[in-house]
């Protein structure tokens, strides 16, 4: 009886231990395309898990390539400082501070010298938004390098705006 009851733990164990590779494996096949880091980064953003939600700014170097996300640091640090708001004063994420999203698609990638162009398309509040996502392709995986808003606006434009 002790036999079956170790074979069974050992089984069981197996079995868990296989499942949490395999998670792992998915999670790192997610992140090393474009397509899968920007599914990725709307996936804990609409969690409240993102990297632009209190707490969670460690994420930044995760999706955004170093420039970037020190730009981003340094503004939510100087801003919480100065109990103030910062540079990004909506959700970058969708360029809006309402938000009643419908329609979210993302786009497949186009990916040409080591640089990546995503297409994000939705409808907030009744308006068509494409948002395209600029990534480079680093030793640490794909980055987002900046986000395209269109009408020539685009993330890093709204940093060097402010100096």
């Amino acid at each position: 009886m002790n036999k079956i009851k170790a074979t069974l733990i050992v089984v069981a164990l197996l079995v868990g231990l296989t499942g949490i590779v395999r998670i792992v494996q998915a999670q790192a096949v997610t992140l090393s395309s474009p397509n899968g880091l920007v599914a990725d980064l709307y996936k804990v953003h609409n969690q409240k898990r993102g990297p632009f939600h209190p707490g969670h700014g460690a994420l930044l170097y995760k999706y955004f390539e170093k420039h970037l996300a020190d730009m981003i640091h340094k503004d939510a640090v100087v801003s919480a400082a100065k109990h103030d708001v910062g540079v990004i004063d909506g959700d970058p994420l969708y360029d809006a501070q309402d938000m009643e999203i419908k329609n979210f698609a993302i786009g497949q990638a186009s990916v040409e010298n080591g640089k990546a162009k995503v297409p994000v398309t939705f409808e907030n509040l009744g308006d068509k938004k494409t948002l395209i996502f600029t990534l480079v392709n680093s030793s640490s995986g794909w980055r987002i390098s900046d986000i395209d808003y269109g009408e020539g606006r685009t993330l890093v434009g709204e940093f060097k705006e402010t100096k």
